[in-house]
């Protein structure tokens, strides 16, 4: 008899929103819908039902010993880094006889980098198609914000690989708790560079309450300065590549693959502009300040071969 493959657990961070939480319920049951030979369980950290832990004891009630937990979340912050993994080690204290793995966070994956230009896209309507019109667009993507400096960057992060390649003027980043800037700072910003057109862009998974803050100072922003056109984006929501990549996310924690940034490696990963790299083999790089020891025994002559030659 083959043992069942360890079942999903995606963990939400929870929101006020009745909407916001009903799109992360609806999102779960999407999942088991496709994957019917796989018990999948969801719940939240805070805010919203159903708890983490009561999605838990309903896996363990269908006979669940073992699952991978998938933190339905964009980036590393306190939730993904402390939270879910203190609430799953006191799931195995009530529930002895558990294992579990943990898996990571979701961004910044070029999935969904491609839904959020969709999102652009969309925003743009008709007037953001040729290359011309998208070097007049800077894009204010916005990330919820945390007291964690790390998390901060990842959305700096998602913010440079949504701009590599596509042609936007700028992706400048904003956020709309916990830290700076703003997004009012950062649509003023983003005019103190030189932008004609602005669209701000949520990154944020579901609707909720931050999202929906996000729209409304956006609003605000732009009623006080109506010599910028200023244009808001739509949020990632459940689409195919959320689906696939959250199942990405769980079978890299149930084979122990928990790579480093690979998702975002240019020699993995087809990424805007830079496709011609792909499995492109990786020489050793010698630069010429190297003191002069190259162990191979050849000189490259004062310059350095980069793999692009």
């Amino acid at each position: 008899m083959t043992t069942p493959p360890p079942a999903l657990l995606i963990a939400g961070h929870g929101t006020r929103d009745d909407a916001g939480a009903e799109a992360f319920r609806d999102f779960v049951r999407e999942l088991g819908r496709r994957h019917p030979d796989l018990p999948v369980a969801g719940g939240f950290i805070e805010l919203s039902p159903p708890p983490l832990g009561d999605a838990v004891t309903e896996l363990v009630e269908r006979g669940v010993r073992r699952f991978a937990a998938v933190p339905l979340m964009l980036v590393s912050a306190g939730h993904a880094k402390g939270d879910i993994p203190a609430a799953l080690a006191r799931e195995k204290e009530r529930h002895p006889g558990i294992s579990y793995s943990y898996g990571r966070p979701l961004g910044p994956h070029p999935a969904l980098l491609s839904v959020l230009e969709r999102r652009l896209d969309e925003a743009l309507g008709t007037s953001g198609r040729s290359p011309r019109d998208r070097a007049d667009v800077t894009v204010l993507l916005v990330g919820r914000g945390s007291t964690d400096p790390d998390a901060n960057a990842e959305v700096h992060k998602a913010a440079r690989l949504l701009w590599e390649g596509r042609g936007y003027a700028g992706v400048e980043t904003a956020f709309v708790s916990l830290a700076a800037p703003d997004v009012p700072s950062g649509l003023d910003r983003c005019v103190r560079l030189g932008a004609r057109r602005i669209v701000v862009l949520p990154y944020f998974l579901f609707t909720g309450i931050l999202p929906d803050r996000v729209q409304m100072q956006t609003e605000g922003w732009a009623a006080a300065h109506p010599e910028v056109e200023v244009r808001s984006a739509d949020v990632i929501g459940p689409e195919p590549e959320l689906l696939d990549l959250v199942m990405e996310r769980y079978e890299e924690a149930v084979q122990g693959d928990l790579r480093m940034n690979c998702d975002s490696c240019v020699y993995r990963i087809a990424l805007p502009g830079f496709e011609d790299k792909v499995g492109l083999p990786q020489q050793p790089h010698y630069h010429p300040d190297d003191d002069g020891h190259h162990h191979h025994g050849h000189h490259h002559g004062g310059h350095a071969h980069s793999h692009a030659h």
